[in-house]
């Protein structure tokens, strides 16, 4: 039982994962697996059995949720976007709980410097939704011809998106979007997944998917040294992180696209938001 609670977790966070401006780092911390999965990758090998016990149902419900729902989740964001972004952050507001738990009641002498780190992560978070508008960035990637420096950029921009995909608030495809890496890298999923192009097509995923291994390896490590040694200011700045997203996941669709949307789809949105708090409210305590 406890395994499939596992993949199902895993799922959820693979769709995060999927949509610009939804933080996996988030959905994991909200359904309570953030810590042990930090844990797990930082020390890897020192209880092997254990850990790849907890990390490969969470791994097998990632990879589930991206080669069964990429296109339905791309479809639904793109058709969609107020219904899907909602939901998003119905399971974000639905951990909120969990996290403030982590802080309440602690004593800190240096409150000042706890909310400083609130704002600026807060701030980081509407600034990255926002890049599009205040920098005007806008660039094109192609992965085909690929050469070395091409697989070598490639495999620099996974450790990137890695590092973003863990850390709380922070959307590792949104980054991939400002980067310019984000549509090329679903393109090819879509053709792998088809059957289309497997070799070429395997290579690409197969480089980024080692820079998005190492990446995650190496932040994990930083952040459980954060934790271990700054427990209270890192929950804060977590907490900054994921409240901001609340506000950039809807941001960061409408900046995205041109919205048509009716009373219809509002509602909708509304009532997926519920269910979403409901879910995360569920899973954050199993």
């Amino acid at each position: 039982m406890k395994s499939i609670i596992l993949v199902i977790k895993g799922f959820i966070m693979g769709i995060a994962n999927i949509i610009p401006g939804v933080s996996g780092g988030t959905l994991a911390l909200i359904l309570g697996i953030y810590e042990d999965f930090i844990g797990a990758i930082s020390h890897f090998f020192s209880n092997l059995k254990k850990n790849l016990a907890f990390l490969m149902p969470i791994v097998i419900g990632m990879g589930l949720a991206i080669v069964l729902l990429s296109r339905v989740i791309d479809y639904s964001y793109k058709h969609y976007p107020i219904p899907t972004s909602l939901f998003f952050v119905g399971l974000v507001l639905g951990g909120i709980p969990l996290i403030y738990n982590k802080v309440k009641g602690k004593k800190d002498s240096k409150k000042g410097i706890n909310y400083l780190i609130f704002s600026l992560t807060f701030l980081l978070v509407i600034v990255m939704s926002c890049s599009d508008l205040i920098f005007n960035t806008e660039f094109t990637v192609s992965l085909s011809n690929m050469n070395f420096s091409k697989y070598l950029l490639l495999f620099i921009v996974g450790i990137v998106a890695a590092a973003t995909m863990v850390i709380p608030g922070v959307s590792g495809s949104l980054v991939l979007m400002l980067l310019g890496y984000y549509y090329p890298v679903v393109a090819v999923i879509k053709e792998f997944t088809s059957f289309k192009n497997l070799g070429s097509n395997f290579i690409i995923l197969a480089i980024f998917g080692l820079g998005v291994l190492i990446g995650i390896v190496l932040i994990s490590k930083l952040i459980e040294f954060l934790f271990k040694k700054y427990e209270t200011k890192t929950y804060y700045g977590v907490l900054g992180f994921i409240i901001a997203s609340i506000i950039a996941i809807p941001l960061s669709t409408m900046l995205e696209m041109t919205i048509h949307f009716s009373m219809i789809q509002i509602l909708i949105g509304i009532i997926l938001l519920l269910i979403g708090y409901k879910i995360s409210l569920s899973l954050g305590d199993k």
